[in-house]
């Protein structure tokens, strides 16, 4: 297969590149905004159509949550709208589309893990123009996948694992929420789950993925602090309202994973044993 892969240079597309490594079988166009901008439709017609592309995977996004609130054009323009010409690009060129999207489609007031049919209800810019991309694709592809993940980290690029990391052994004291709930993601597990899709045969509609299990913020730290070594730091619990932030949270964002295990008969690995792989190749980093 002729696989473009957008956002190369962020956690997932960085993660899509080492597997590629072990998936020989196909060609790759990795791009970031340098090499295609993927606002440019007419650009994107060019790419897709002259290198014969047969899947797209777009992991390119605007992901600054907080600053999204206060950027809402560029937000949309990203996550909306260029997700609406990649799938329109793929359409036209018989290809198929992968978008990665996010648990911000809910408002986290549920108890029970979402759902790939839960009604969606965002209430951050963040979430409503991920939502937004989600319907440009499934409505312009017929080919296409959403897939929303949650929690993503990895050894790339800025992520929670490793400020957490630095500023335990930078603080003796640290504060953490405790009462949102979620699943850390290590977006290799998610680049693996994406080459499954690709290499059996994409099925079209919507996916959960993130790594097995639940925690809070609070107890992912306490775990990062314990496989990192850091024992000099006290990790103290934090309601929500005490850590302000501009754009509001789920308090509970746990995805059910049934539907793409099943469906692509994938293993999917705790994320507390993912978080140990991730924080081993950190270490050996340094």
């Amino acid at each position: 297969m002729r696989i473009l892969v957008t956002g190369a240079n962020g956690q997932l597309g960085n993660e899509m590149q080492v597997l590629a490594k072990e998936n020989p079988q196909h060609t790759y166009f990795f791009t970031d905004v340098q090499e295609l901008d993927i606002c440019d439709e007419q650009a994107v017609q060019k790419c897709i159509a002259e290198n014969g592309i047969e899947v797209v995977v777009n992991c390119a996004a605007y992901t600054a949550v907080d600053k999204a609130e206060d950027n809402e054009e560029l937000c949309r323009k990203l996550n909306q709208e260029a997700p609406g010409i990649l799938a329109r690009a793929a359409q036209a060129n018989g290809a198929a589309m992968i978008q990665v999207s996010t648990d911000y489609v809910f408002d986290g007031t549920a108890h029970i893990p979402y759902k790939e049919d839960c009604p969606p209800c965002p209430n951050s810019v963040y979430g409503f123009t991920k939502l937004g991309g989600e319907k440009e694709v499934m409505q312009n592809c017929e080919k296409a996948m959403v897939i929303r993940t949650a929690w993503l980290y990895s050894i790339y690029g800025n992520n929670f694992v490793k400020t957490m990391i630095r500023l335990g052994r930078e603080r003796e004291s640290l504060g953490v929420v405790f009462d949102q709930i979620g699943t850390p993601t290590y977006a290799n597990d998610l680049a693996l789950a994406i080459y499954a899709a690709i290499n059996q045969g994409i099925v079209p509609g919507v996916y959960h993925f993130s790594d097995e299990g639940v925690c809070s913020w609070y107890d992912f730290t306490v775990a990062i602090h314990r496989i990192a070594g850091i024992t000099t730091c006290k990790v103290n619990p934090l309601h929500t309202d005490e850590y302000p932030a501009k754009a509001p949270r789920p308090h509970y964002s746990v995805l059910d994973k049934t539907k793409i295990k099943k469906t692509f008969g994938i293993e999917v690995p705790h994320w507390e044993e993912s978080l140990k792989v991730c924080i081993d190749k950190l270490n050996a980093q340094s």
